[in-house]
């Protein structure tokens, strides 16, 4: 009687949890695994116009490992990655750490420093495009005042692809700062007192005591920033014109896939350039994976 009685309630157990978890599992099938199947599918296939596809094989995978336009893109993607990475994880750290204080007015600044986060894309890129505009951007106006000639920034090859790397972070940074700070308020504050008492000295508690503990966030932070990183495209579309002599040195792989499925109405190719950017993201995630079980302290 008692084991037909838990079977019963294990039973309505598996049930409700299918019940209350299937909107969500719905809307993962549907909206990611889905769509991301039928893109692989898609990248062995060729448009014919008229949204017809033909069976194309390995041929767009073939054109793609000699098209040089990729591997541009390819190293702009890294570019772009090590430029904003390391500053966003730092910078965002530090931040998360001065406001994990006790001053006046905390959240006020709390408040200022996740404000980039909820601002749109295109009001972001059209401040940053006056900011950096040559002949009367902010940017270089301080810089004359200082004596120093500003460069062209979204139109020199050697500036742009700096200049767009600057606004990811600046967009970033509020909002794993948000995330670090939770994990800094996790931390009991009986760990601080201790090493005070034994002398140590506030870098020494933060690379004993604040590194290893906020640890966990820290490697998600790094994950997710590297993803979002390699897969950059709003600020490159609404920073750089098409017709900008730069758009080759600041294109990445998600903005070469856009021109070639949405401009050039090639989905097939398109496709497989993404597929190259998620076994890119997937070997990178792999690596942290492994890693992780080296530096991070559950």
């Amino acid at each position: 009687m008692i084991r037909a009685l838990k079977e019963k309630y294990k039973t309505e157990q598996v049930f409700w949890g299918v019940i209350f978890i299937a909107p969500t599992l719905i809307g993962l099938i549907m909206l990611n695994l889905k769509p991301a199947v039928d893109t692989i599918i898609l990248s062995f296939q060729k448009s014919t116009g008229f949204g017809n596809q033909i069976w194309t094989g390995l041929d767009n995978y073939r054109r793609m490992f000699h098209d040089v336009e990729v591997w541009q893109a390819v190293g702009n993607t890294f570019i772009y990655a090590l430029l904003t990475v390391p500053a966003i994880i730092i910078l965002s750290l530090l931040v998360a750490v001065l406001l994990n204080q006790k001053i006046k007015g905390i959240s006020i600044y709390r408040t200022i420093y996740f404000l980039p986060v909820v601002s749109t894309p295109a009001a972001v890129a059209m401040v940053w495009k006056w900011l950096y505009n040559s002949d009367y951007g902010l940017i270089n106006f301080l810089l004359s005042k200082l004596g120093i000639q500003g460069p062209n920034w979204l139109t020199n090859p050697h500036t742009a692809l700096l200049a767009v790397a600057i606004v990811g972070i600046w967009s970033a940074v509020g909002y794993n700062m948000i995330l670090f700070l939770a994990g800094l308020q996790e931390i009991p504050k009986d760990f601080y007192e201790s090493a005070r008492i034994d002398g140590a000295s506030p870098a020494k508690q933060f690379f004993s005591i604040t590194i290893p503990l906020i640890s966990p966030t820290l490697f998600f932070v790094t994950v997710t920033t590297i993803i979002s990183s390699m897969q950059v495209f709003d600020l490159i579309f609404m920073m750089i014109d098409t017709t900008n002599i730069v758009m080759p040195k600041t294109q990445s792989l998600i903005y070469l896939f856009y021109k070639q499925s949405f401009i050039l109405n090639d989905k097939g190719y398109g496709a497989a350039i993404v597929v190259l950017l998620l076994v890119i993201i997937m070997f990178f995630t792999a690596i942290q994976l492994i890693a992780q079980k080296k530096w991070v302290h559950y």
